[in-house]
């Protein structure tokens, strides 16, 4: 074939010369992400205006949204303290002044004397009689519409009348060209609503609207449609766009799991009197029954030859590194190596640290070792480590993001384990798994966010999950406080009589240093007021943006005992084990979320000391916190529990504090709403491996329409 003449574009500079020839509108459709005609059709309204009629002015009443038909008697524009438009408008059995504070020479020349005109907006009370402020402006004399009007997200480039068109015209060519065709058999559809109960308008044993009619009902509702229902999006027909939406997200889910069941991976198995046996008899302390049980679920899970895509999840100091270590010994007893990688170096150089101190004595019988590899290390100690890791020398690799650079090239990784997930994104997650050629290795994600019912259900349904539901013994009961930060002092004084006595406390603050856009009390401002009301005493500071030479030390000293308080921005909130700190005083603490505040919360109270947390926070001006920081606060006190607390947060916050970057940025539910529609979700949990063993094909036709591109998201 003849190499194309280098005159034309490539086709990347095509494309990008054929978006810049758009209109602004067309532009802003596709920030939207509205560049299919499926796309529009699934872009639905957020509220509804009624314009089916008009409403005299002396059967209105106020508050009432209402549209008005009349004609203009007077206009002006009044003076004063603000320009502002006066408009009275006379209906026939009553007039309104509309008023409006931002108007141009058109919308003047549109409201002249004597111009019949169509408003609509909220009526309000007002000295002389009926009011509007800003009301929606028309000419009168065209037909009612027939059906309530549409109000959709958009943006402030892209008028709402646009839209709408744009919308309509989108929904009829789908429609046209069979796109809204049914993918959901009828023998599963039937089932959809039968979870349901008390919802308005649904019968459980009723078939429930085609996909069709559920979007032409929705982008296009009769007069009597109940708002209510469409408002608060329990009606039929946002069910049925609902239970397509999580049946796409489950069966993109079903299918990740078939495509690793074909994936080839190392088969992985304890051998007698290896690293496996080893450890157990060495390790200080005997494993719960929760930490057998698990390690034995994934001891399983290991020696299949299929990889492993387990989720060990388990409450802040349930022991989940010891899980990771004994599955670590089960991948190096059958000659493959492990790497272990979490989000932060001070959390990655506490498992080093454990890891070494548990496995290199025995690793060193095999003439093996635990490399360390961090973007922070000199040029010299990370060559030689790129090297061990590389001959297999290095049987176990712990680390940052750094264990997934291009350069590291593994010798046999069999298994990969990852920290703390949920602050990974997609690409790095994909990326460790494809450091074996021709083979995957299995992974076990961590998390000490313990995953509620309804999220495990739906968007962590291609995962095993195992679950740490028991605590070692000897962690000491932690009590949680809540106090003003007017009543600082007080703390500061009951923290110097703590620090005399030999404890030692975390001070953490929501920023590193002063902001002038927050008032929010720094780590750096709060390190000096410490150390100048503790004298004698070895005040540290820690936070991101110190050398990680200087955080390691400040680290070191804090755990050693050398230093009896340390102010702290959220690094410390993960895998920091100081069994001898037994304070944690949090400053504005009605800021942070409250998986967070539980983080923190497990800093303390892991030796046998009596442990105490401090939730300082501050009142606004007006007098009353916010309602989700009250909510927050108010968990942190009634509970410790982990499961507990994140049922909680997922209320407050939605499903994004636990995804993380799961799906990079693009989320996968648009319409259904975990806490309210697990009855939903109980039914694409069941249709979905039916859908896809009786109706393969339907099946890809599903996740397409619906995911399109973003399927690969859920395989991370």
């Amino acid at each position: 074939m003849p190499a194309a003449p280098s005159s034309l574009p490539p086709p990347d500079a095509a494309a990008k010369k054929a978006v810049r020839a758009l209109s602004a509108p067309q532009k802003a459709l596709r920030k939207l992400g509205l560049v299919r005609d499926m796309d529009l059709a699934l872009h639905l309204p957020l509220r509804y205006e009624d314009e089916t009629h008009i409403t005299r002015l002396r059967d209105a009443r106020e508050g009432d949204e209402v549209q008005i038909e009349g004609v203009v008697r007077h206009q002006e524009v009044a003076a004063g303290g603000r320009r502002q438009l006066l408009v009275t408008l006379d209906d026939g059995s009553g007039t309104c002044l509309l008023r409006f504070f931002n108007f141009y020479p058109s919308l003047m020349k549109q409201m002249a004397v004597g111009a019949r005109l169509r408003v609509r907006g909220q009526l309000r009370s007002g000295l002389a009689g009926p009011v509007m402020l800003h009301p929606a402006v028309r000419a009168a004399g065209a037909p009612l519409p027939e059906r309530l009007t549409p109000v959709y997200p958009a943006t402030a480039a892209l008028a709402q009348a646009y839209l709408r068109k744009a919308v309509q015209s989108g929904l009829a060519r789908a429609d046209a060209s069979g796109q809204l065709g049914e993918t959901v058999p009828p023998d599963l559809a039937a089932g959809m609503f039968a979870g349901l109960k008390g919802a308005a308008g649904v019968h459980p044993q009723s078939p429930p609207p085609t996909l069709r009619e559920a979007l032409f009902f929705l982008h296009q509702p009769p007069p009597d449609a109940p708002l209510a229902a469409l408002q608060e999006r329990v009606h039929p027909a946002w069910l049925r766009l609902k239970a397509e939406e999580l049946l796409a997200q489950q069966l993109s889910q079903w299918r990740a799991r078939q495509e690793r069941a074909a994936l080839a991976a190392p088969a992985l198995h304890v051998r007698p009197d290896g690293l496996h046996e080893k450890l157990l008899a060495a390790l200080p302390f005997a494993l719960t029954a929760a930490q057998r049980r698990v390690s034995e679920e994934i001891a399983r899970d290991l020696a299949r030859p299929q990889p492993m895509h387990r989720l060990l999840q388990g409450d802040v100091g349930a022991g989940k590194t010891v899980v990771a270590a004994l599955a670590a010994c089960v991948a190096m007893d059958s000659g493959w190596q492990c790497a272990l990688m979490a989000p932060t170096e001070i959390l990655a150089s506490q498992h080093f640290d454990k890891l070494t101190q548990w496995l290199a004595p025995l690793l060193q019988a095999r003439g093996q070792r635990v490399a360390w590899l961090t973007g922070s290390q000199k040029k010299k100690e990370r060559a030689a480590a790129l090297q061990a890791i590389e001959s297999g020398e290095a049987a176990l690799v712990v680390g940052t993001h750094a264990v997934i650079q291009q350069q590291v090239n593994f010798a046999r990784l069999g298994l990969a384990v990852i920290d703390e997930q949920h602050r990974f994104g997609v690409a790095q997650r994909l990326a460790l798994r494809q450091k074996l050629a021709g083979q995957e290795p299995h992974l076990l994600m961590m998390s000490a966010t313990p995953i509620p019912r309804t999220l495990a259900m739906s968007c962590y349904a291609d995962l095993d999950v195992s679950t740490l539901d028991e605590l070692p013994p000897g962690r000491t009961p932690v009590l949680t406080k809540l106090i003003a930060s007017h009543r600082r002092g007080e703390v500061i004084e009951r923290l110097r009589q703590q620090l005399r006595r030999g404890a030692q406390a975390y001070w953490v603050c929501p920023l590193i240093e002063e902001s002038e856009a927050l008032d929010l009390q720094s780590a750096t401002q709060t390190h000096a007021e410490l150390a100048a009301a503790l004298p004698g005493l070895n005040v540290g500071l820690l936070h991101s943006r110190m050398p990680a030479a200087d955080k390691k030390a400040v680290m070191d000293a804090f755990a050693s005992g050398q230093m009896a308080a340390l102010v702290s921005t959220t690094v410390i909130e993960v895998g920091v084990d100081v069994p001898n700190a037994s304070l944690m005083v949090i400053e504005h603490a009605e800021r942070f979320g409250l998986s967070q505040l539980h983080q923190l919360r497990g800093r303390v109270g892991r030796g046998s000391a009596a442990s105490a947390c401090v939730l300082l926070y501050e009142v606004p001006e007006g007098g009353r916190l916010g309602e989700v920081a009250r909510e927050r606060l108010k968990a942190m006190l009634e509970t410790h529990d982990g499961f507990e607390i994140a049922r909680r947060d997922l209320a407050l916050r939605g499903p994004g504090e636990f995804l993380g970057e799961r799906q990079s940025g693009a989320a996968l539910l648009r319409f259904a709403d975990l806490q309210q529609d697990e009855p939903l979700i109980e039914w694409a949990r069941q249709a979905a491996p039916q859908m896809l063993a009786r109706y393969p094909a339907l099946a890809g036709q599903h996740v397409q329409r619906w995911l399109g591109a973003r399927m690969d998201y859920l395989k991370a």
